[in-house]
């Protein structure tokens, strides 16, 4: 720990998604961002005078720095497997953007970098720190809906030509490791996952249907879980009516319907149930900042965060399971 005794953060790409990532840090009581890092001059520079903090222009650079106890890895997704363990050697606390890695032969080493250097390795899954997906898991966990039959999940969004374009990396295999699915689905197919339990199987069709990319734009994947039930995961961005996500849950005992981060209907044995009132929670910036402020937690009370990084494997192993499948048209076995 650092002589400030706060759990001191270092920002490693300073893109669009680590605004989400500089607030959940100045909002988490016992953090403090320390640093900054881009390979882009620019987007450094304006990131450091914002926030008050020293640049680093290359990652190698920022690790040096004694003072730094957690680096928050937000750069392209391709990245993440060799930063995550520079950084573990370098003895800091890990805290990486989604998807974990984009090739499962990447995620055990990543876990064993962390474990071999006694530090700690969370991957981001916000909508997991939704009350409502906390407390809808914890039911079906108690049976409440009985054995389940069909548990399905859409994310139907709009992500327009230009997005693609605004950035080289964007929709690209090498870089992004997939499209719909593993850009923006990813959040909906791990909360699926993490809520009914393990999937079994997967047969899916993957492709780029509107968009002038190498990935896919739109995919239809068909699953079986450990626990019997079928399922469907339709994930697009090509949707110009930008609808939230959605889960629909049924079992032998009842059914629940979750739309963005809330259940907006839960019936059981008929009859509906009315669910308790939570505090309002937005995954942005809210899931970041209970993620960050976990970590801060489990750095200053010595134990594992909430979501490590063993997490990261399940929904890719569901993504990449699918694209297996969509390429060679047969049923994808994953577990």
């Amino acid at each position: 720990m650092n002589s400030s005794n706060k759990v001191k953060y270092a920002v490693v790409g300073c893109g669009s998604i680590s605004s989400v990532h500089f607030k959940g840090i100045h909002n988490s009581k016992g953090a403090e961002l320390g640093a900054v890092c881009d390979i882009d001059k620019t987007a450094g520079d304006a990131a450091a005078k914002k926030y008050d903090v020293p640049v680093y222009y290359n990652i190698e650079e920022l690790l040096k720095q004694e003072d730094i106890d957690v680096v928050n890895i937000c750069t392209p997704s391709s990245l993440h497997p060799e930063q995550t363990i520079a950084a573990a050697n370098a003895g800091k606390h890990v805290l990486v953007e989604k998807p974990m890695a984009i090739h499962l032969r990447d995620i055990s080493p990543m876990i064993q970098a962390c474990k071999d250097n006694n530090v700690l390795l969370a991957t981001v899954f916000p909508r997991r720190m939704s009350p409502e997906a906390i407390y809808l898991r914890e039911i079906i966990k108690n049976g409440d809906l009985g054995e389940l039959s069909l548990c399905s999940a859409y994310a139907k969004i709009y992500r327009s030509q230009l997005y693609y374009d605004s950035s080289g990396w964007r929709g690209t295999w090498r870089d992004d490791g997939g499209g719909a699915m593993m850009n923006q689905g990813i959040h909906t197919v791990d909360l699926l996952q993490w809520i009914v339990g393990p999937v079994a199987s997967v047969y899916g069709n993957a492709k780029a249907v509107l968009r002038n990319i190498e990935v896919e734009d739109t995919v239809v994947s068909s699953l079986e879980f450990v626990n019997g039930a079928m399922g469907v995961l339709e994930i697009t961005t090509t949707a110009i009516v930008n609808e939230q996500q959605r889960l629909e849950i049924h079992g032998e005992k009842g059914s629940a319907i979750f739309t963005g981060d809330s259940i907006t209907r839960l019936n059981i044995e008929g009859e509906d149930v009315k669910v308790p009132t939570f505090n309002s929670f937005s995954v942005i910036p809210d899931g970041h900042y209970f993620q960050i402020q976990d970590l801060t937690n489990a750095i200053l009370e010595d134990r594992k965060p909430e979501i490590g990084g063993e997490e990261g494997r399940h929904s890719l192993e569901i993504i990449l399971g699918t694209y297996e499948s969509s390429e060679k048209q047969q049923k994808i076995y994953i577990s």
